[in-house]
């Protein structure tokens, strides 16, 4: 509304032209709301910190565990749904929740508030494995009908109950907030689109980058509770190369994403059984 209250009539002073100053002052108030933005963002962030006594952590989380058992517990049927369903096999179900169960009950991971849960989902076609905030465990059918032994299985939830311990998810959305808050900065500050866009690709590398650390501490989190449930870590690298034969060799450069390579997953993993068997 300023701008219009300050356009110039050719009985002031010529041309509109020599009339800047409302637009400079404009640009300055965009840009200081943009600092008071992203300040906010980042305070906000590294306020919000919590101790994780099982991997001895100090994590930037902005939601409670019962909340993320809430939201696990919201987005269950959903996830359900987008895989087909559960397999309706009663004994194939069995089996599944009592391998997950045995590697919660005797590991560190039942120190833990959460309430795992594991599920067979009937897909058999796409191959996955995830868990959601808060416990729930899913593998798919796909994936299950590829295992060997009964460790790869384990090994594959031992990977993702590191993921509910380590609070991943409760970490990723604090690190959306984040990136949300200096995205939305950098739009005030600029009000140009493709600077917004190059400001978002960088705050997803950002995040792709933490995604891949998060995969291997739950390798290393999977070695750990394996171990401790009395099965064979070296399964795990069994699934590694399940994995890498599934996606027939084409996979796009580990930077770019949000898993580790094979290669490196494998090594990381060699290394957490050396280090948890003379613990």
């Amino acid at each position: 509304m300023a701008i219009f209250r300050n356009t110039p009539t050719t009985n002031q002073q010529g041309t509109a032209g020599r009339y800047r100053m409302p637009q400079k002052k404009n640009v300055r108030g965009g840009i200081l709301v943009a600092i008071l933005l992203a300040t906010f963002a980042i305070c906000k962030y590294y306020s919000n910190s919590q101790f994780n006594d099982i991997t001895g952590e100090t994590q930037h989380v902005s939601i409670s565990p019962d909340q993320e058992i809430a939201l696990g517990l919201h987005s269950l049927p959903s996830m359900i749904e987008q895989y087909g369903g559960l397999h309706p096999d009663p004994e194939a179900q069995k089996f599944v929740k009592s391998i997950g169960n045995r590697i919660v009950q005797n590991s560190d991971a039942l120190q833990t508030p959460y309430q795992y849960d594991f599920h067979l989902l009937n897909d058999p076609n796409v191959i996955n494995a995830f868990a959601l905030p808060g416990g729930q465990v899913f593998i798919t059918l796909a994936l299950f009908n590829k295992l060997e032994t009964e460790d790869q299985l384990a090994g594959i939830f031992g990977h993702e109950v590191g993921h509910v311990v380590a609070r991943h998810g409760a970490e990723r959305i604090a690190k959306q907030e984040l990136t949300e808050g200096l995205t939305g900065a950098a739009v005030v500050a600029s009000g140009d689109y493709n600077t917004a866009q190059a400001a978002q690709m960088i705050a997803n590398v950002v995040n792709m980058s933490y995604g891949r650390d998060q995969e291997l501490q739950s390798d290393d989190l999977g070695v750990r509770f394996m171990m401790q449930a009395g099965y064979d870590p070296e399964a795990l690298i069994g699934v590694m190369k399940i994995l890498e034969e599934a996606s027939g060799g084409q996979r796009q450069p580990e930077f770019m994403s949000t898993h580790p390579s094979p290669e490196n997953r494998v090594e990381r993993i060699r290394e957490a059984i050396e280090k948890y068997s003379t613990q």
